[in-house]
């Protein structure tokens, strides 16, 4: 469980930042999608951290 909140917290914040970073150069400006693109971020980076720490945890 501890592996898959290491991976969680990394992948939520890279995620977060590349879609920020994407809606910000597409000139969406304003919270709203700059909220969205990051809980977007957030709720990807679940299963990917669950996968990724289920691999690495068969090593």
């Amino acid at each position: 469980m501890r592996l898959f909140l290491l991976m969680f917290t990394l992948a939520a914040t890279v995620l977060a930042g590349v879609g920020i970073t994407a809606v910000l150069a597409a000139g969406m400006d304003g919270w709203q999608p700059i909220v969205a693109a990051a809980a977007a971020g957030g709720l990807i980076a679940l299963p990917a951290a669950w996968m990724a720490a289920k691999k690495i945890r068969t090593l």
